[in-house]
């Protein structure tokens, strides 16, 4: 069946940026502004506790929120799942515009519009927009792979933020953007202030430029990055590993009828079964078999080596979690000399978060003293401010009739009144993003400030 003409596809829009660049206030304002289009909102945010409904303003779009982690790892399913329900209701809307949390890899989000073909027959991803904190992307850049995804991938870039910088430091900020990514449009803004015709059916998303950036884009992902076929003896081998750069190596070894590629390809299910089961942990002198799942080898004390036991002889694979040459990894005869592959293939690895980077949820009823209130977050801020990306909620303050609602940056800090509460339930809502997040300490600092 011929696909639809272009101009039938309903056009989708990927939002996308780092921890506090800014998406909340931008699609504020795409829901808000009289621009005269209908769009539908789908949106997902890093968090334990699902505050951004509440902080975008109501407006007649329909807003679907997603609060189960980040949409390129874990919702893949129900970002389809949504989209076809959405297109039951073709005739409500005419954009798709979907926020993707701050720690996300935009790259699986668009793979989702090129290997579902029931999407693709009726949505086009129109473009990837990134907007970057001018302030405080320098903090991130050298260190966040998603914000050189972010980066990398968007067709158009929106360097936000733009007042609490100098026209210098925007330059050399757009210098080395384009120095990443030559192509995207480049637009200065401030609180998102931007024209709605610069990011919504833009037409920009190019699949080429996309496998330029990530050559294994279409790729799907695994949970380990590469695999080998060897030919085993009868006997005992030995596997041999140095320091690397993790302090830990997941391998599995998988007995296959078939030599070279085939035999990977063939065993390539199988390879995924066996890293998402129990971890077996081993260590110097302990000894694996085939079929026997996933091990984890400690190298904590390099060199490390572990005993394979082989029952016949015959093709086996071995899948590794890490390149094997990050750890000089090589593989042993009964008589010590080194075996080579007879064949391999580097795997597209599963997209990770760093692991430094938590989230702490806190939902509390009851009203809040402001005076406890303003002298505890201005400690938090204080002591804290460097490592947290992002906070956000609303608060219900005791004397007001109005939700108080807040976003930070580090140490900026945003709060006002908002919509009253009206018959809805007064209750505190709020999250910690960031790195080296005391739960526990935050909880009672919070739980102090209630009046």
């Amino acid at each position: 069946m011929p696909s639809p003409p272009v101009e039938e596809l309903v056009p989708v829009t990927v939002l996308t940026g780092f921890l506090g660049s800014g998406k909340t206030t931008l699609l504020n304002r795409i829901l808000t502004e009289n621009h005269g289009k209908r769009i539908a909102v789908i949106e997902n945010e890093f968090g334990e506790v699902g505050v951004d409904q509440d902080l975008v303003i109501g407006a007649e779009e329909e807003i679907f929120e997603m609060n189960n982690g980040c949409i390129c790892c874990t919702v893949r399913g129900d970002l389809i799942r949504i989209l076809g329900n959405l297109m039951k209701r073709r005739d409500r809307f005419d954009f798709i515009v979907i926020e993707t949390t701050g720690l996300a890899d935009p790259g699986p989000v668009a793979q989702t519009f090129y290997m579902d073909d029931e999407i693709q027959a009726k949505l086009a991803l129109d473009g990837i927009v990134t907007l970057i904190d001018a302030k405080h992307v320098a903090l991130h850049i050298d260190e966040s792979d998603e914000v050189r995804e972010q980066i990398g991938f968007a067709d158009v870039i929106l360097l936000n933020k733009t007042d609490l910088v100098t026209e210098a430091e925007l330059d050399d900020l757009e210098r080395r953007i384009r120095s990443m990514n030559s192509v995207a449009r480049i637009f200065r803004t401030s609180h998102g202030d931007i024209p709605l015709d610069r990011i919504l059916g833009v037409g920009g998303f190019n699949l080429d430029r996309a496998l330029e950036v990530d050559p294994r884009f279409m790729e799907p992902e695994y949970p380990f990055e590469w695999g080998g076929i060897f030919y085993f003896p009868k006997g005992d081998h030995t596997v041999v590993l140095q320091d690397g750069p993790d302090p830990a190596m997941a391998m599995a070894l998988l007995a296959t009828s078939q030599d070279g590629k085939g035999g990977l390809d063939a065993l390539e299910r199988d390879a995924v079964l066996a890293f998402s089961g129990a971890r077996k942990e081993v260590g110097p002198g302990d000894t694996i078999h085939p079929w026997s799942g996933q091990w984890i080898l400690d190298l904590t004390h390099p060199p490390t080596e572990i005993r394979v036991s082989i029952p016949e002889a015959g093709w086996y694979t071995l899948h590794a979690e890490h390149h094997p040459d990050e750890f000089q990894a090589v593989v042993l005869d009964s008589s010590g000399q080194r075996m080579h592959p007879t064949d391999s293939r580097e795997f597209k690895p599963d997209h990770e978060h760093d692991d430094d980077v938590t989230s702490v949820g806190i939902t509390l009823p009851g009203d809040l003293d402001g005076e406890l209130l303003n002298r505890w977050m201005s400690q938090v801020l204080r002591t804290q401010g460097p490592d947290i990306f992002r906070m956000k909620g609303v608060l219900s303050v005791k004397g007001s009739d109005r939700r108080f609602v807040f976003q930070g940056v580090h140490m900026l800090f945003d709060g006002r009144p908002d919509r009253p509460w009206d018959d809805q339930e007064r209750r505190n809502s709020l999250v910690f993003i960031g790195r080296n997040l005391d739960r526990d300490q935050l909880e009672a600092g919070f739980a102090a400030c209630l009046a």
